[in-house]
């Protein structure tokens, strides 16, 4: 009988399959490697993509940030301006209102009855003066109280004196002025 020794031939067979085993895991290492360097570029672009957005996203909210300024400048600017136009319409309709106020008061006074002082505060005068008797004084308040331009007539203080030994009566009455009314005209206008 043969003897054949078969040790040389499994050395082989050993040595063959620990190379395949050395190439395997170096592909595997070389694929693992691959992947790991595809998936950093893939991350890396992704982030540098974000990275553009949000430095686009932050350019133009610095450039809406200086438009709502601007925004907010025009808009001071309008109430500027419809504050001084407002000033300008008042003393435009009131520019007249001493004369009127004067002209009515004329109008209104009875006889008997003399004016001391006018002092106006806002909407309201204050009407200082002398008269003959209470009578005239009540006349006066009522004629107020019907009057075009002035409405809400108060007697504030009415007192019995004696100059030069005639009987006076010193008085003060309070009165305020109608607030004319602009506005309505061109309200009804557009509801036209």
């Amino acid at each position: 009988m043969m003897r054949i020794n078969l040790l040389p031939h499994r050395q082989i067979k050993r040595a063959a399959k620990q190379r395949e085993f050395g190439l395997m895991g170096l592909m595997a290492a070389g694929a693992a490697c691959a992947v790991v360097f595809l998936g950093w570029q893939f991350l890396s672009a992704q982030s540098n993509t974000q990275l553009e957005r949000n430095t686009r996203l932050e350019t133009a909210n610095a450039d809406l940030d200086k438009q709502i300024a601007d925004i907010k400048d025009l808009k001071d600017q309008i109430s500027n301006v419809l504050e001084r136009k407002h000033v300008v319409e008042n003393l435009q309709t009131n520019r007249s209102q001493a004369v009127v106020i004067l002209d009515e008061l004329t109008r209104q006074l009875p006889e008997g009855v003399y004016l001391k002082s006018i002092k106006q505060a806002g909407n309201l005068i204050t009407l200082d003066g002398v008269a003959d008797t209470n009578a005239r004084v009540a006349t006066l308040v009522r004629n107020l109280s019907v009057s075009n331009w002035m409405e809400s007539p108060n007697l504030v203080v009415i007192n019995a004196a004696t100059v030069n030994n005639i009987k006076q009566n010193d008085f003060t009455v309070t009165v305020s002025l109608k607030v004319p009314k602009i506005e309505e005209a061109p309200k009804k206008a557009e509801a036209k």
